[in-house]
């Protein structure tokens, strides 16, 4: 039996479109960003993480497979305020001494009515855990996929801002955090 490109060429199409779909696996790239947003009293701040990771598997064709990992060196926050930035290393905030990293995991996603997604995680941060969704869009047009993203952190359940810091009225209990993480495949 001869075998001609064409048929060989026409048999590994059909293979490869019978195979099934799977989840791609990625890791953050350069470009991203952590960043956040609360106020004191009464005046708009915000900051960054210089330093976090980011390992993702998702397909959007089917996100409840999907699965986030984000580690978080809290010592790399920054909001342009030398005086702010010493006071969040302290005990009364992120505590870095006992608690360098943060860590938010999420296993399963939701796909939201708008072409958005959710997903519905734990944050860990100063030892504390919690529950905390993250909503996000998904944009793979570029060359580079691209996850856009928003979650809403009550700092008083994780124990940020203890002491005189938890006056809701000097410094929400709500802090919104954004991120931009740009994903290639490891």
């Amino acid at each position: 039996m001869l075998t001609t490109p064409v048929a060989v060429a026409a048999l590994l199409a059909g293979m490869l479109a019978a195979a099934p779909a799977i989840a791609s696996e990625y890791v953050q790239a350069e470009g991203s960003t952590l960043a956040f947003a609360s106020r004191y009293d009464g005046e708009l701040f915000t900051g960054r993480f210089h330093e976090f990771n980011t390992r993702l598997r998702f397909d959007p064709a089917k996100p409840a497979e999907g699965k986030l990992e984000v580690s978080i060196n809290l010592a790399s926050a920054a909001t342009g305020n030398t005086d702010r930035d010493s006071t969040l290393r302290t005990a009364d905030f992120f505590d870095i001494g006992r608690h360098a990293q943060a860590r938010y995991t999420a296993s399963g996603f939701r796909k939201l009515a708008d072409g958005q997604y959710a997903a519905d995680g734990t944050l860990e941060l100063r030892g504390v855990s919690k529950p905390v969704t993250l909503t996000f869009s998904w944009d793979a047009s570029g060359p580079q996929p691209v996850l856009t993203g928003r979650a809403v952190v009550q700092r008083l359940d994780f124990g940020v801002g203890g002491g005189d810091w938890a006056d809701t009225d000097l410094i929400p209990n709500a802090v919104n955090v954004s991120t931009k993480v740009v994903f290639k495949q490891p």
